[in-house]
């Protein structure tokens, strides 16, 4: 840093202008500066290295007030022991995901079948990663997501209100394992192997989830859910003003659920009726959260809640998410509120949206934006939702609506009667109504078209009514 506080040499990287924090004034121009920032490849990890103790104003993000993060709540930790073997424990498994997924939207799991050995070599494989030289990263510095392996600063950098003091690589798992050639030798074995883990953990999550919605243990699977993974590995620098910033700002995740490896630094919190909850580390667990996608799917039964990672003055923090979305996959297969859970009294809260939309709209938005918000449906097509057409309900109303014109041949002129022309006319309107509902786009007040349709041919006698 120069004697006005403003220039900052990162890792051999001379003359960025990046002003301090204190120095902020009407010079300042953030859009410039997050370009001088993303252009050096060396991520905030490169800030650390070049000695700053004072952090960039890009990155001020203070805590509020009352951001302490101390509550009597525990996040709950469930032994997933026996949970293939014995189906008393499995059933007592199921019961403690289906609390902790409805009320907290957070769980840990032990026992779960990775070894402590993995885990800690995955953590460690993430460190060396990030602490190579630079000019070694900065080969795989990139905002392309297409990319099979992507190493940069923030993805929503030129999006997101804040920028976070944290550095991140990615890659995606499934359906297909990445190719060894294009992930870093430096971690590559490790990265193939635990992927390959954390999907079976996966496959086992939604059929623990579907047996806790009521459903076939297969369901979840069946409908997609676990068929994409894509990794995400983050890098915490030590921060020399915690305070002062934010390791990843509150948000939901869009998924339809997240598995975590997390070391023991912490700094990991949920909020849960307006306080910051700890998630703290526990020795060879893995944290699981039900992400967007899940409540949505649920409607509103599983809670995707929101969470931030708090900056530290000690560090690194290094966290493992295992990303459960089909967002790879080139498919437009439509992801609604399972019918299975819907009912008169439970209507559907959000609209069908593909993966693909979703997470347009997340990356648009950028973190700390709801993205179920956009897919919530008013009250108005709520109600107009609960009393759609089905391909059952108009056979019903066509078998009525024969029973009427049998019933109404019985009568003297009975084309000609008004009710005639009414049944008539309702004839056209239910059988446009069946071809409509067929695409979802037709609505209909069920309940008073039933009646009316099955108490006419009774009420014909009362009609005896020419029109001409």
């Amino acid at each position: 840093m120069d004697s006005d506080g403003r220039s900052l040499g990162i890792n051999g990287v001379d003359g960025i202008n990046l002003t301090p924090l204190s120095k902020a004034d009407e010079n300042y121009h953030r859009p410039t500066e997050l370009k001088a920032f993303d252009d050096t490849k060396a991520g905030v990890k490169g800030l650390v290295d070049a000695g700053i103790t004072e952090i960039p104003r890009i990155f001020y993000h203070p805590l509020e007030e009352d951001d302490s993060g101390e509550t009597q709540i525990r996040i709950p930790v469930i032994d997933l022991e026996g949970v293939a073997k014995d189906s008393l424990k499995r059933k007592d498994i199921v019961e403690q995901i289906r609390e902790a997924s409805e009320e907290l939207g957070f769980f840990q799991l032990i026992n779960h079948g990775i070894p402590a050995s993995v885990l800690e070599e995955m953590r460690e494989s993430v460190r060396r990663f990030h602490e190579q030289d630079t000019e070694v990263k900065k080969q795989f510095y990139t905002r392309d997501l297409t990319k099979p392996f992507v190493y940069n600063s923030n993805f929503d950098l030129y999006s997101a209100a804040t920028t976070n003091w944290r550095d991140t690589f990615s890659h995606a798992s499934a359906p297909n394992l990445p190719n060894p050639q294009d992930l870093p030798e430096i971690c590559r074995d490790i990265l193939v192997d635990y992927s390959k883990r954390v999907m079976e953990i996966g496959k086992l999550l939604f059929e623990l989830l579907s047996e806790a919605l009521g459903l076939n243990p297969n369901y979840l699977n069946n409908i997609g859910c676990s068929d994409g993974l894509a990794f995400v590995y983050h890098y915490y620098p030590a921060c020399p003003q915690p305070k002062s910033t934010i390791g990843i700002s509150e948000h939901s995740d869009t998924d339809f659920i997240t598995v975590l490896l997390q070391d023991h630094v912490g700094g990991l919190q949920i909020r849960h009726q307006n306080k910051w909850i700890d998630v703290c580390p526990v020795a060879g667990a893995l944290v699981v959260n039900i992400g967007d996608l899940m409540q949505l799917i649920t409607n509103d039964r599983f809670k995707s809640v929101n969470h931030r990672v708090v900056s530290k003055h000690e560090g690194p923090r290094i966290s493992v998410a295992g990303i459960f979305s089909t967002l790879v996959l080139p498919s437009n297969k439509l992801h609604g509120p399972i019918k299975e859970l819907l009912s008169e009294e439970k209507p559907a809260i959000y609209r069908e949206t593909t993966v693909r939309d979703f997470s347009i709209q997340f990356r648009s938005d950028g973190l700390g934006t709801s993205t179920l918000k956009h897919y919530k449906l008013n009250q108005a097509e709520r109600v107009m939702r609960r009393w759609v057409i089905t391909g059952s309900d108009f056979e019903n109303w066509r078998f009525l609506l024969n029973l009427g014109k049998k019933k109404m041949r019985d009568f003297p002129g009975s084309p000609g009667t008004v009710m005639g022309l009414i049944l008539r006319i309702l004839q056209f309107v239910f059988a446009a109504a069946s071809i409509a509902s067929m695409a979802s786009t037709a609505y209909f007040f069920k309940f008073t078209a039933f009646w009316f349709v099955f108490f006419a041919p009774f009420l014909v006698p009362l009609f005896h009514l020419n029109t001409i």
